[in-house]
């Protein structure tokens, strides 16, 4: 189901991880050649993408959300 991006966060090993409008969290990294994003590499970038919708594989699985539904998105894009 597609979602859009309403935030962005680093994991703990600094990776980027979009926080979609359904609750769950999804890994945007660029890591050519297998995954090509480069605007997930700057500030601007980011920021360019919230709205952006992502196929999120943790709603077609029923899977419950990973931050709370009240919770604000953290939109750290710096």
């Amino acid at each position: 189901m597609d979602q859009p991006i309403v935030g962005f966060h680093q994991d703990d090993e600094q990776h980027w991880v979009a926080e979609l409008a359904c609750g769950h969290n999804q890994h945007v990294r660029h890591d050519p050649p297998w995954t090509s994003r480069p605007w997930v590499t700057t500030e601007a970038g980011r920021r360019a993408t919230l709205g952006r919708m992502l196929a999120c594989r943790k709603c077609d699985q029923g899977a419950p959300r990973d931050w709370p539904a009240d919770a604000p998105a953290r939109d750290t894009s710096a």
